[in-house]
């Protein structure tokens, strides 16, 4: 791209999107690489959440699940609050030894996933895949830790507010808010660094270290980065709205669209929504590649017609 067309990041961004619009190979690798990890984890999922289901329904039952509702939540607390002592131990059983696995199949299958993309749209990218996969496999821990930060300080506010004789539920409430609020900031923060540092070790040719603190000083293009993401959050919000409009759409039919209709509906939905998000993602790498090699060559323009002079 020539660097007239990077006046400003949404700009090159749109030229961006029509790109890979006119190159479904890189869509079809994306898609891809991440089913190929998704498909066989939901099966996992779907597997351990049944045994887990069928080794404690009867307990569930005479913890009153099948008389909970929302629409009393003072009645629906205790109900809760018996059903997550029944669950929380198998689940967590489960969790010691899924979410490690997990964690390193999705870290391998990102760092070879994703360079083959990369260099499917441009061969002369380098082939690092360990040092993608690493890279992400941090992305993945500090995920986790901030997961449960969240789940430790919910619990804090809990036994904070709701352990008296009469439970503040305004003050649980707002601590739990400001709690998700707080830890969504430090993540989106520290999420940043995570998935810029990939790019740059395909880009400078860096190591994981330098490349992890490169992201952190990226000068004009933190700006034009900073712009390209806020259009994709915006994206995706426009996205999961219209994914919740079209799930919608067979309700006022439901005497007629229900059981198997109305679940294959909702799965057609969910797999467009997937589709259409891994588009905007591959064209955000595709944007980031673009800025930094127009803001490269216009540096290094600059620094030769200084030793000109």
């Amino acid at each position: 791209m020539a660097a007239t067309t990077m006046a400003r990041g949404t700009q090159s961004f749109v030229r961006v999107l029509s790109e890979c619009w006119s190159r479904p190979g890189l869509l079809a690798l994306e898609i891809l690489w991440r089913w190929l990890f998704g498909i066989p984890l939901i099966v996992v999922l779907v597997w351990q959440g049944l045994r887990i289901y069928s080794a404690v329904a009867g307990q569930l039952a005479a913890a009153g699940v099948n008389q909970l509702s929302l629409t009393d939540p003072m009645g629906a607390a205790p109900i809760i609050v018996d059903a997550y002592a029944v669950v929380a131990p198998p689940i967590l059983r489960a969790v010691l030894w899924l979410a490690p696995l997990a964690a390193l199949t999705w870290g391998v299958a990102s760092g070879v996933g994703r360079n083959a993309v990369l260099r499917r749209y441009d061969a002369s990218l380098p082939r690092r895949p360990i040092a993608l996969s690493a890279l992400q496999l941090l992305r993945i821990i500090f995920l986790g830790a901030s997961f449960w930060l969240w789940f430790a300080s919910v619990q804090w506010a809990a036994n904070h507010s709701l352990s008296g004789d009469e439970p503040d539920l305004v003050t649980y409430s707002a601590l739990v808010i400001f709690i998700s609020l707080g830890i969504f900031i430090l993540w989106a923060v520290v999420s940043w660094v995570f998935s810029i540092a990939p790019l740059l070790v395909l880009l400078e040719n860096r190591d994981l270290l330098s490349s992890l603190l490169r992201s952190l000083r990226l000068g004009p293009l933190t700006g034009k980065l900073i712009e390209i993401n806020l259009v994709m959050g915006i994206v995706k919000l426009a996205l999961i709205v219209v994914a919740m409009v079209f799930s919608a759409i067979p309700l006022p039919f439901e005497s007629v669209v229900q059981g198997p209709p109305l679940y294959a509906w909702w799965v057609v939905v969910t797999l467009l929504y997937l589709v259409a998000s891994d588009f905007f993602q591959v064209a955000r790498l595709v944007a980031f590649i673009e800025l930094w090699r127009v803001l490269s060559t216009q540096a290094l323009s600059a620094k030769t017609a200084v030793q000109v002079k």
